[in-house]
Parts: structure tokens; C-alpha cells; sequence
């Protein structure tokens, strides 16, 4: 079971939350017409590691939140308000950095 940290009420329980999809989809202008409306709604990436989402604290504070969670190990790393792209943003940039490694296995070799 996840516990995700709220802003607002604390730590809880995943049951007190739903999961509302990927807060790193930007929408389409309003004028980019239904190809790319529908890739918007429709068309999703199943990424591996760490990824942004959204989560509504439905037993809680009913408010919409942002969290950097790691999609195979389920550890959360940050969790902010939906208005926060700061602290939630920056946390998943710095992660997906360290989840990637060296470059090639010589870097990781000693000198």
C-alpha cells in the first residue's frame, strides 16, 4: 500500500486517494484540432521509473495533488499542491537523473 504525504492533511493511505493520470501532459492549444485532441485523450506512455502524476485526496481535503512516484518500486518522492510545478517538477528531473547511471560501463569502472 502507498502512503502519499498531503500538503494539507499529512500521511495517508492510497485508499483515501484516486488516481487521476499523468501530470506531464501539456493540452493541445484550442486551435490544434482533433488528431492532436485525440493523441491528447486517448494515447498514453506506460514509462518506466520515475513519472509525475496526479492524485485527488477524495477522503480527505478533496484537493488535486501532484506526485513524482517511481512506477516500479511505488517509493514517492514528492508530493506537492496541483499549483506547485516547482518542488514536484525539479524532484523528478534530479531522480530520473540518478535512476539512469553511468553512460557507458567504462564510466562506471575505477581509474
Amino acid at each position: 500500500m502507498l502512503r502519499i504525504r498531503c500538503p494539507h492533511c499529512g500521511e495517508r493511505d492510497e485508499i483515501e486517494f484516486r488516481y487521476r493520470g499523468d501530470a506531464s501532459r501539456k493540452r493541445p492549444a484550442a486551435d490544434a484540432g482533433l488528431a492532436a485532441f485525440t493523441a491528447y485523450v486517448y494515447e498514453r506512455d506506460n514509462p518506466r521509473g520515475w513519472h509525475l502524476e496526479w492524485w485527488l485526496h477524495v477522503g480527505g481535503c478533496r484537493k488535486l495533488l501532484k506526485v513524482a512516484r517511481h512506477t516500479l518500486t511505488h517509493e514517492i518522492a514528492a508530493v506537492g499542491a496541483a499549483s506547485e510545478d516547482m518542488a514536484c517538477e525539479r524532484s523528478l528531473q534530479t531522480l530520473a537523473e540518478c535512476d539512469a547511471g553511468p553512460a557507458t560501463p567504462q564510466d562506471s569502472e575505477p581509474r
